[in-house]
């Protein structure tokens, strides 16, 4: 019997009500790695946005980019209200992902 993988749609912040960046993944830790070791060059690398602030977990890859692109559409305030709802101090999530 194969194991069920999981997708994640996550956002990650360079600080406190900072730059973002909303993302998918099947693998939450090794990508949130690559962001913090800045080993992608991009957007995240460019301005320091590495701190995982919010993610979600989706069934199939074709619900997670959809989740993923409308996310990426909201206003920034939208954003702001779903990761204060889920994490009001902002912390970065990352640390608590590896058990």
């Amino acid at each position: 019997m194969s194991q069920a993988m999981s997708f994640y749609v996550y956002i990650l912040a360079s600080d406190r009500n900072g730059t973002l960046y909303v993302g998918v993944t099947n693998n939450l830790i090794r990508r949130v790695a690559e962001h913090k070791g800045a080993k992608v060059p991009g957007f995240t690398k460019r301005y320091g946005v590495n701190r995982l602030v919010y993610f979600e977990t989706c069934d199939n890859p074709e619900g997670a980019i959809l989740r993923e692109k409308h996310i990426k559409n909201w206003y920034r305030r939208w954003k702001i209200e779903l990761i204060e709802k889920h994490n009001p101090d902002w912390h970065d999530l990352a640390p608590g992902l590896v058990a």
